[in-house]
């Protein structure tokens, strides 16, 4: 089990066998889940660009870090959950970044979603810099995050993923290693490929339904007891029913996803045909300005095909 070795004025109150986490990225997936290690009993310093969004984090408890530097001192784990590649590699490679300021064998858990080749270049980076890291994407959105029920896929040694484990314990609920570097990344990709696609069908079954005057609600919840259930289904069919697109994952982040399948898949020499034409259609929400709502609001492209016009 991991253990704190920096000060702290509570540590007479405090489990030793809990750790000192900078978490970096505090958005709708970040706070809840750093929220669940501060009351889990651990110590949590957290950073964000916007320094409101540490506010949660500060009423239960946790630390609003001023800088990645100050986060990460003295940390024994860091945690990061950003949107893209760009921002992990600031994050860890940075002038004011994980490397430059942590302590030699810190263990860096990267919860971020990005591409597996940049996962599997950093990962070489912090072994050269004395770092241990895994990268652990998680799905099950902001749902997910705040019931701590995520579903996490973790790449990187057997030894760093028992590291982890006691963290990534707290925030999930599935968690599973899944092979070296970059692989978390990979089963990550493979996951929104079958989410996008999925959500894709849904909006064209409920299009389908409304236009022969079925009732919807009935028909989904029907249709969710059988062979055509799914998670999809069950958390996405009454945001569409409803057109209610309040983002728990946006198209814009689902379109950066889809992104990675394509490119990974063109690399790997794979054709991934229901794939791309789903990648378009996300990148058509997104051309239509749509980019801020869940990723559910796909509905709205499906709608506009069919002549339904602007469903939201």
């Amino acid at each position: 089990m991991l253990r704190s070795t920096a000060p702290d004025q509570r540590s007479s109150r405090k489990d030793p066998d809990m750790s000192t986490i900078a978490f970096i990225g505090l958005g709708i997936m970040g706070s809840p889940m750093a929220i669940h290690l501060q009351n889990a009993g651990h110590d949590v310093r957290g950073y964000n660009r916007t320094p409101d969004k540490a506010q949660p984090l500060a009423e239960v408890g946790g630390t609003a870090a001023g800088s990645i530097a100050e986060a990460v001192a003295d940390a024994d784990v860091v945690c990061v959950m950003v949107p893209d590649s760009p921002q992990v590699t600031e994050v860890l490679t940075g002038e004011d970044g994980v490397f430059a300021h942590a302590r030699p064998d810190t263990l860096v858990i990267d919860f971020s979603s990005i591409r597996p080749d940049v996962t599997t270049g950093l990962a070489q980076q912090a072994q050269e810099a004395g770092f241990r890291i895994v990268d652990a994407p998680v799905s099950g959105g902001e749902a997910g995050a705040k019931n701590a029920a995520l579903s996490i896929m973790v790449g990187g040694s057997e030894a760093d993923f028992e590291a982890a484990k006691p963290v990534l314990d707290v925030v999930g609920k599935t968690i599973v290693h899944v092979g070296p570097a970059g692989s978390g990344q990979t089963v990550k990709a493979a996951n929104q490929l079958i989410v996008a696609g999925n959500i894709a069908l849904l909006a064209e079954a409920i299009v389908f339904l409304e236009a022969y005057g079925v009732d919807t609600a009935a028909a989904v919840q029907v249709l969710g007891g059988g062979l055509a259930g799914s998670a999809v289904l069950d958390q996405k069919a009454q945001k569409m029913l409803d057109r209610s697109f309040d983002p728990g994952f946006r198209i814009d982040l689902h379109h950066k996803d889809m992104g990675i399948v394509t490119s990974a898949a063109r690399e790997a020499g794979v054709v991934t045909l229901v794939g791309s034409v789903v990648a378009q259609l996300m990148g058509a929400a997104r051309a239509n300005g749509d980019g801020s709502l869940d990723h559910s609001g796909l509905f709205n492209v499906i709608a506009q095909a069919s002549g339904s016009g602007q469903s939201s």
